[in-house]
C-alpha cells in the first residue's frame, strides 16, 4: 500500500496553507483534495412533529455548535414556539454560548458554557443543573451518544431531538474516486454517500481513515477495512493520526 492521493470528505479549511493538512502535504509530497460528501438540511416542522417531542416539556437546551443553534431557532419559528424566559442553555464551547446572543438576551443566570473544552466540563455543567429536563438537538446520524450515556448513568431526564439531516451530495460527476489511495471520513453520512454515489466501489488497497467512533462503526458495518482512527491518546486529531500512518505508507517523504 502506497499513499499519494488523499481525498478528505469535507470542505477545505479556510486557510489551507496554515492548516495541518498543508504540513502533511509538504512533509510527504502527497496530493490532498477536499470534497464535502453530503449537505446538511434542516428538518421541516412536519418532519419534526413526527418525533412527537414537546419542546416546552424541557427546561434546558444543550447546544453543540453554532449550526445547531441556527437550526433549532429556525425550527422554533416554524413551529411558532417561544421558549420561556427561565429556560437554561448549556453550550459545549464559549463561542457557541456567545453566538446565542443572535437569538436570546445573554444572561449569566441562564447561559452556561464548557470552559474546559472536554467532555468532563460539559458533564459537570449537566450535574450542576441536574434538576432540569434537557433537550439535546442533534443531527440524524450524529446523536449525542456520550452525553446520553452520562445522563442515563446519573438518572438525568433528557430527550434527543433530531433537527437536521445529512443528505448525500452528488459526487458521481465531480469526483474521480478511482484515483485516490486514501479517503478520510468524518461521519456515517460520508460512508452512506460513498455507497450511494459509487455502488460498485471496491476498497481494495484504498486506506480508510475516520474521525470519531460513529464514523468508525459505519466503515466496519459497511464491510470496509479501517486503517486510521482518531482521536486516540497518541493521535488526538485526524491529521496527527494521518501523520503516523503516512510515515510508513506515503510514496515519498522529505
Amino acid at each position: 500500500m502506497k499513499i499519494k492521493n488523499i481525498l478528505i470528505s469535507q470542505n477545505p479549511p479556510a486557510d489551507f496553507d496554515k492548516s495541518p493538512y498543508a504540513e502533511l502535504k509538504r512533509k510527504y509530497s502527497i496530493n490532498i483534495d477536499f470534497y464535502k460528501f453530503f449537505r446538511v438540511e434542516a428538518l421541516t416542522s412536519r418532519e419534526f412533529r413526527e418525533e412527537k417531542i414537546n419542546i416546552l416539556d424541557h427546561t434546558a437546551v444543550v447546544f453543540s455548535s453554532k449550526n445547531t443553534v441556527d437550526y433549532f431557532f429556525s425550527l422554533l419559528k416554524d413551529l411558532r414556539v417561544e421558549l420561556p424566559e427561565d429556560t437554561k442553555y448549556i453550550c459545549t464551547t464559549d463561542a457557541t454560548a456567545f453566538y446565542l446572543q443572535n437569538y436570546i438576551q445573554f444572561r449569566k443566570r441562564k447561559v452556561f458554557f464548557n470552559k474546559n473544552n472536554d467532555p468532563k466540563g460539559l458533564y459537570d455543567l449537566i450535574l450542576k443543573n441536574q434538576d432540569c429536563k434537557f433537550l439535546i438537538p442533534c443531527g440524524s446520524d450524529m446523536p449525542a451518544t456520550g452525553l446520553a450515556t452520562f445522563c442515563d448513568e446519573h438518572n438525568i431526564a433528557y430527550t434527543q431531538a433530531v433537527i437536521f439531516k445529512n443528505v448525500p451530495a452528488n459526487l458521481k460527476d465531480e469526483v474521480d474516486i478511482s484515483k485516490y489511495d486514501m479517503i478520510i471520513f468524518f461521519s456515517p453520512s460520508g460512508i452512506q454517500s460513498l455507497k450511494q454515489n459509487f455502488p460498485d466501489f471496491e476498497q481494495g488497497e484504498v486506506a480508510f481513515g475516520v474521525l470519531g467512533d460513529a464514523a468508525a462503526k459505519a466503515v466496519t458495518d459497511a464491510g470496509f477495512t479501517l486503517h486510521v482512527k482518531a482521536p486516540t491518546k497518541e493521535a488526538p486529531s485526524i491529521t496527527a493520526a494521518m501523520d503516523v500512518f503516512l510515515k510508513e505508507y506515503a510514496t515519498r517523504r522529505r
